[in-house]
């Protein structure tokens, strides 16, 4: 299995999920702490999953303007790999935090049109990764995990000052269209993964990642 193409399942929440995303071959393992996503997980199932999780598969904790409070309760209770920032923190706040936990950040940023694209190269010169994702449309109660996909003509051969990640709608039946398109080397699936709001789906795992790592 080539390394080149690196996959991230995020929104795990059952022990099976955690097996089935490194049985799978995936780097990445999201865990979300967000009341209203189908997906949030209490501290305490996190960690408990996280103490689960196989040497080398990195634990991401996905968190929507989350306090200091917060942070601090998750990274004390979850051993943890990466932040996920992907509410509206600020440049400025997404450093704080980086400073603060010592821990390495991936801030999502959504993209829509053209507009959107210049928030990648501000928040790229702050953080350890970028997420690409789908903005979410108005209104929206998730500020990510909506399957929407965006025009991925928009980032077609850019670059920025960070390893960057691929979001948004994808799923097993697009995501080799998507990295072929966008030359994405990291990619990022939570409900095109699922049989249902977060339930996460073992052949569907097996399959997203096979699809992806073809393209490596």
């Amino acid at each position: 299995m080539s390394n080149d193409t690196r996959v991230k399942i995020c929104g795990l929440t059952r022990p099976q999920d955690l097996l089935a995303v490194a049985s799978a071959g995936a780097a990445y393992a999201g865990f979300v702490f967000f009341a209203k996503s189908p997906r949030h997980l209490e501290v305490e199932a996190a960690r408990a999953l996280a103490l689960e999780a196989p040497v080398g598969l990195a634990k991401v904790a996905l968190t929507v303007n989350a306090s200091d409070a917060e942070l601090e309760r998750i990274v004390e209770a979850v051993p943890l790999d990466m932040l996920q920032l992907h509410g509206s923190e600020s440049p400025e706040r997404v450093a704080e935090l980086r400073a603060r936990f010592g821990l390495p950040i991936m801030k999502a940023v959504g993209v829509a049109s053209e507009e959107d694209l210049p928030a990648l190269v501000e928040y790229g010169r702050v953080v350890d990764q970028l997420l690409v994702d789908a903005k979410p449309p108005k209104g929206a109660e998730l500020p990510g995990g909506n399957g929407l996909s965006f025009d991925w003509r928009l980032i077609a051969g850019r670059r920025w000052p960070v390893p960057w990640m691929l979001a948004g709608g994808l799923t097993p039946g697009n995501v080799r269209e998507a990295i072929q398109l966008t030359g994405a080397r990291q990619v990022d699936v939570s409900s095109g993964v699922e049989s249902a709001p977060g339930v996460k789906d073992a052949a569907r795992i097996a399959a997203f990642v096979e699809q992806a790592i073809v393209c490596a």
